[in-house]
């Protein structure tokens, strides 16, 4: 039974998604179905800040909708859609800019770190506001986050804050959720990093619809640690670690237990045991991936996108009201 308190959260449609997406934030969103209203948003419109090539753009979405559909979202309790059907997504951007501080954009993280990679553009610098508005045209009282989004979280509820103090209370301020299951999954290649869809190495992330051979191999291949025992240890064997993390999450096991069991076992058992349990619990996903038609899906998120364009624009109508557009 849900609760009526209301969640959003949103992905973009870059790069194919990894076992850091699953297991960081998507095995999550399937959970919270059970415990909240649900809203859930594949941003393009974010997508767009970085260079592309818009027929990748086009399959990426499609390709993104299908992956949330297959780890587990289920369209009959969680309202699924693109951001770009929903044109109140940049009309209450626009409005929210007006209360932003430039300086507090300039201070964003996100916009530090992708500046210099993308190149400077507006929309890098003003992408925390439209995930403020994202978050704020459906009224949501909770959003999961993780540290690395803490901050542009602390935005929409400074902007959402200064929109009340202006116009009046019109937006309930967004919680944070910290997710139960979120842990940090870091790359096969180098454990001191995060995986990544950016990483130019294919060996450094499993995707969620690699074949149980593809999972196997890029496990045993994993870079581990000096010497052959299996212990937890993040700093001293930041590659068995993750891979004893990876191991718990796929099996339900203690890191403890499963450290003891394999500890004199040696590193090649220890691999191909994490690489068939993660293979084990990858394989269901892969299936309903490849069994949803694009035609399908493609349809199911037009109806969606209908669905939100009219929720939004119904919660529009209070905003241009208390800011004086209507």
């Amino acid at each position: 039974m849900t609760n009526n308190k209301r969640v959003f959260s949103g992905i973009q449609p870059t790069g194919e998604l990894h076992l850091g997406n699953y297991v960081g934030a998507l095995k999550n969103w399937v959970t919270m179905q059970d415990e909240y209203e649900t809203i859930y948003c594949v941003v393009d419109l974010h997508a767009m800040t970085i260079p592309y090539e818009p027929d990748q753009l086009r399959a990426s979405r499609i390709e993104t909708a299908k992956m949330l559909l297959a780890v587990g979202i289920d369209p009959d309790r969680s309202l699924l859609y693109f951001q770009s059907d929903v044109p109140a997504h940049s009309e209450l951007s626009w409005i929210l800019s007006t209360l932003t501080g430039l300086g507090q954009l300039e201070r964003m993280t996100h916009f530090k770190e992708k500046a210099d990679r993308a190149g400077q553009n507006l929309g890098i610098l003003a992408y925390p506001v439209l995930q403020a508005a994202d978050i704020l045209i459906h009224k949501v009282h909770a959003v999961p986050v993780g540290d690395d989004q803490a901050q542009h979280l602390e935005l929409t509820r400074d902007v959402a804050e200064r929109f009340n103090q202006r116009f009046g209370e019109v937006f309930p301020i967004p919680e944070r959720i910290t997710p139960e299951i979120g842990a940090r999954v870091m790359s096969l290649t180098d454990p001191t990093s995060k995986m990544s869809k950016s990483d130019p190495s294919l060996k450094s992330r499993i995707l969620l619809t690699d074949s149980a051979d593809q999972i196997l191999k890029k496990v045993k291949s994993a870079v581990t640690d000096t010497g052959t025992t299996v212990s937890y240890d993040r700093e001293e064997k930041a590659g068995v670690s993750n891979l004893l993390e990876l191991f718990s999450f796929f099996t339900g096991r203690s890191i403890s237990d499963l450290a003891e069991e394999y500890a004199d076992s040696g590193y090649g058992a220890f691999k191909i045991a994490v690489g068939e349990a993660i293979a084990d619990g990858l394989s269901p996903i892969s299936k309903r991936y490849h069994d949803l038609s694009d035609a399908d899906v493609a349809e199911l998120m037009s109806r969606n996108g209908a669905t939100a364009r009219e929720r939004a624009e119904d919660e529009m109508v209070a905003v241009r009201e208390a800011v004086g557009l209507s």
